[in-house]
């Protein structure tokens, strides 16, 4: 991903000078010369702090009043576990030495080598480790004078950062739902102007010469024709289980979740399928299905920003037509902890939707030898098969998935049968 720059911030910082930490060693130095020498009655002492004498004698050199910083990020949108670039340039210096300091905020780290620099312009680097809109922390300017008898220091905030999760690995778009009467990737049962094979009938006036089968022309001592499968879009949308959180933290279920559910998308949408999202949790957030690269950005800002509609509480009921069109594919990512969660996934199969669950709860209770504790652990573990089951009855197909191995959805066996007429 290879967002634009985000705009050059310019800040102006006036300087408080203070003494700075070389100024107190020469002090101390001449101090400890002329003491030695006033107790030791040996003027040969005063030699030793004559040097600092003399450079401390300086402090009355210019200093800058105020300086003017400009900080530019390489890029506001970035993907977990991408490096950020942050440009600095400090102008009204003069001729005092600079240092620059980067200082990270919680959950962002600094590139090894890059967080600090001693000329201006300096290029840090900082990373990302988990999604979030984040305030990626702030560049500490230090100034010395001449001599570095005095300093002064000045903290700038940097512009804020906008991490988007990373999207899972899937990469084959399969066909989950009734498909729309639009123009997309996936081969449709009826035949039309598409790419895959659907067989051979004979020929009718009005058929392209092109597609002749000869071959076939030939055996039966008849014209025959190639016929080939319509391809269609349908409409899928992803819901996203917020109710429950659960695991470490940058691997959560709603980590997983969220991952899990972008590389879908993405994937759809590639394949030119229209595809939206709805957030469920204490308040339910949709986004209508969209196509193209614009509504995976869509989708991406939504989850960080919460600019998406909503309805009032937590009913699927309550959704419009809009934001879960009749026929769509409903795919589900959710750790099935929360029961009205469950029965909204029930509810959407007896409204005759095409429900798949990727169920994202990758941890179990951890082994104990007390015997209460075994038997809860072997109660939680019947119920969750139960569920499982009573979910399988329903025609719902539960995947799933640990977070870390590619993401694959099953393929039903109606998307398998041959399209078109075949003899």
């Amino acid at each position: 991903m290879t967002p634009a720059a985000t705009g050059r911030l310019l800040v102006n910082r006036h300087l408080t000078w203070r003494i700075s930490g070389h100024a107190r060693r020469l002090f101390y130095v001449a101090l400890a010369g002329l003491a030695l020498a006033v107790v030791a009655r040996r003027p040969e002492f005063v030699a030793v702090a004559a040097p600092a004498l003399v450079l401390l004698g300086t402090w009355r050199g210019p200093k800058p009043a105020a300086v003017q910083v400009s900080t530019q990020l390489s890029a506001g949108r970035v993907f977990e576990g991408e490096q950020v670039a942050v440009d600095v340039v400090v102008t009204g210096q003069g001729d005092s030495a600079i240092e620059l300091v980067l200082h990270p905020a919680d959950g962002i780290e600094v590139v090894r080598g890059h967080d600090r620099a001693a000329t201006s312009p300096a290029r840090l680097s900082l990373a990302v480790a988990r999604w979030g809109r984040y305030w990626p922390g702030f560049v500490e300017v230090v100034v010395w004078d001449r001599c570095r008898l005095f300093e002064a220091h000045t903290f700038v905030a940097l512009p804020e950062l906008d991490c988007y999760p990373l999207p899972a690995l899937h990469r084959k778009a399969v066909v989950l739902g009734p498909l729309a009467s639009r123009s997309g990737d996936h081969p449709a049962r009826t035949p039309g102007e598409g790419a895959e094979f659907g067989g051979v009938r004979q020929y009718v006036p009005g058929d392209r010469q092109r597609s002749i089968n000869w071959a076939a022309t030939t055996r039966r001592g008849r014209l025959q024709v190639n016929t080939f499968a319509a391809e269609r879009s349908e409409d899928v949308v992803l819901i996203v289980d917020a109710t429950s959180d659960v695991g470490e933290l940058g691997s959560t279920t709603v980590d997983h979740a969220l991952r899990g559910a972008l590389g879908v998308a993405r994937t759809y949408l590639d394949a030119r399928d229209r595809v939206g999202m709805v957030f469920f949790g204490e308040r339910m957030r949709w986004l209508a299905p969209g196509l193209g690269d614009r509504q995976f950005f869509r989708l991406i800002d939504a989850v960080l920003a919460g600019r998406a509609g909503w309805s009032s509480g937590n009913d699927i009921t309550r959704l419009p037509r809009a934001a879960l069109p009749p026929g769509a594919a409903v795919i589900a990512f959710s750790p099935l902890l929360d029961p009205k969660f469950v029965e909204t996934l029930r509810d959407l199969r007896q409204r005759s939707f095409s429900v798949t669950v990727v169920d994202v709860l990758d941890i179990t209770p951890k082994a104990t030898r007390d015997r209460l504790e075994r038997l809860a652990e072997r109660i939680w573990r019947l119920e969750r098969q139960a569920l499982l089951f009573s979910l399988g009855e329903l025609g719902i197909t539960v995947v799933r998935w640990d977070g870390a191995d590619q993401l694959t959805l099953p393929v039903r066996r109606r998307t398998r049968q041959p399209v078109g007429i075949r003899r």
